[in-house]
């Protein structure tokens, strides 16, 4: 990925410089190209090419399927999001739109907030759900620091998103927050 080091420093010793610096992979893909760009050795271009490798990996990663994913329990929706979204460095706020037989018509994002919050109104999530023809719904948001526990303003806005569901006739399943490997379902939790 890095290709060649630098006068007096091998790639590989560059790379595990790189790595010291950053203590591990999942830091490291947190990174901006700025960051990368400021260590000694990495110019723009390396930098471009690590992060690029870090951004394809995490796709391959997400499972490729014909059918479509059925969602039976929480782990399904945070297995299905867990490995793109624990790394986001802002709050995003993502819907599940499901049919009838719990299987996922779509994958939408509804919010990209700041470190610590993400506004969502009912309306947007909904809107999209109708379009959708959706049955149900499932919301799943990460929390940057890694830290899956929810906050006092995850469970009113998930009373919130239950009771809209419910006046629309659409069921609104689960709010999951996920962590850096980590997730909570609201539901299972029994917030709602």
């Amino acid at each position: 990925m890095i290709g060649t080091g630098r006068e007096g420093e091998t790639a590989i010793q560059l790379s595990q410089r790189i790595l010291s610096e950053f203590g591990v992979l999942g830091t490291l893909g947190r990174a901006s190209l700025e960051e990368l760009s400021l260590i000694e050795g990495i110019g723009e271009a390396k930098a471009a090419r690590i992060l690029a490798s870090l951004e394809l990996g995490r796709r391959l990663s997400i499972p490729i399927s014909t059918r479509r994913p059925i969602i039976s329990t929480p782990r399904d929706a945070a297995d299905l999001l867990m490995s793109e979204m624990r790394y986001f460095d802002k709050e995003h706020f993502k819907a599940l739109i499901l049919n009838t037989k719990n299987e996922v018509l779509k994958v939408v994002d509804i919010s990209i907030g700041s470190l610590n919050s993400a506004v969502v109104h009912p309306r947007e999530l909904f809107k999209i759900a109708i379009k959708h023809s959706g049955a149900a719904v499932i919301v799943v948001h990460n929390h940057p620091s890694g830290d899956a526990t929810p906050s006092s303003e995850d469970i009113a806005l998930t009373k919130r998103l239950a009771r809209a569901g419910e006046v629309l006739g659409i069921d609104f399943l689960d709010h999951i927050v996920v962590g850096d490997g980590e997730f909570i379902s609201l539901k299972e939790r029994e917030f709602f």
